[in-house]
């Protein structure tokens, strides 16, 4: 059973992607509202795949896949992000992102990008 973290400063963003992978057989190890939760719960669970939304407070999803890759360069990490984010969507694939999910999302699109990063 893949480990999932999630971390999205929304709440029903988390849910709705928990939903779906707690449904498809996946563990929800832990989530997070900001990047610098993110980043201690990635070293504290050690995650097989994490689901990172773009903009958030405190630390960005750009900055904290930095952070993850830093300390796991191994990571495998899903930007998540709305539609008009295209230069960022740039450079979290340049920083080392796997792939992204785009909001709004179809529980199909999120289960066939997860899998196919499983399988990297």
């Amino acid at each position: 059973m893949p480990k999932v973290l999630i971390v999205d400063d929304a709440a029903f963003m988390r849910k709705s992607i928990r939903t779906i992978l707690e449904k498809n057989g996946f563990e929800i190890v832990g989530e997070a509202e900001n990047g610098a939760v993110g980043l201690e719960k990635y070293k504290q669970f050690k995650p097989d795949v994490v689901t990172m939304d773009i903009t958030m407070p405190v630390l960005s999803g750009i900055d904290a896949l930095k952070a993850i890759r830093q300390y796991d360069p191994k990571a495998k990490v899903i930007m998540v992000s709305a539609m008009g984010q295209e230069p960022m969507i740039r450079e979290a694939i340049l920083t080392g992102a796997k792939s992204f999910i785009v909001k709004p999302f179809k529980e199909i699109q999120v289960l066939q990008i997860i899998n196919k990063i499983l399988l990297m």
